[in-house]
């Protein structure tokens, strides 16, 4: 299972290269999710060096294929294809949170443990929205959609996986702040996207919890 999962993600990693590729800006622009869509479905094969997209989709899927199950495989690969569109833009588009919702609850179904993971999405959701509230000029909307789909795929885990998820999001996004400021690279008003953080910590819920 385990060597299925690499040889799949480096495969999808090379796909989710060329999809992420297609959300080119901080801002939405019409049609460039069919646009990314075309691009990935005509994709020509070639290798691109370095491979890092395929290499850290990979690791992911094997990980979570290890420590979590088949079952939260479609969340890791959503997962990887946020992570890169936001760090590329500092966006999360809702045309690929949203649609994730019922997709990655539909793959949970079989855990039995759903009713549990719609509750932890509910509140993590919650828990981001609040702080999109009192300070949304550190956290975007964005932010608080996917936490409810984090929160939906570690609670269907266990609740000690929420609390791992949430919890190690948070500190590695403010480590991340916090060496942006040793290193002189950023200041207190830097905005930086905190999805690939959130989606870390999730990433460790899985494996811990």
């Amino acid at each position: 299972m385990v060597i299925i999962a690499a040889v799949l993600g480096l495969v999808l990693g090379r796909y989710i290269r060329t999809f992420a590729k297609g959300f080119a800006g901080p801002e939405p622009v019409d049609g460039e999710f069919r646009r990314a869509v075309h691009d990935t479905v005509h994709l020509r094969p070639t290798v691109i060096l370095p491979p890092t997209v395929e290499v850290a989709t990979a690791l992911v899927l094997v990980l979570v294929a290890w420590r979590a199950g088949l079952p939260y495989l479609l969340f890791a690969v959503i997962g990887v294809v946020l992570a890169v569109i936001d760090w590329r833009t500092t966006r999360l588009p809702d045309a690929i949170t949203l649609p994730a919702y019922p997709l990655v609850a539909l793959t949970l179904l079989p855990t039995g443990e759903l009713g549990r993971g719609l509750l932890g999405g509910a509140a993590l959701a919650a828990v981001y929205g609040c702080l999109w509230v009192l300070r949304p000029q550190a956290m975007g909307l964005g932010d608080a959609k996917l936490a409810g789909l984090i929160g939906l795929a570690c609670a269907t885990l266990s609740w000690q996986a929420w609390l791992v998820a949430a919890f190690w999001g948070q500190l590695l996004g403010a480590l991340y702040a916090v060496g942006l400021l040793v290193t002189k690279r950023g200041d207190r008003k830097t905005q930086f996207p905190f999805g690939p953080f959130m989606l870390l910590g999730a990433l460790a819920g899985l494996c811990l919890g």
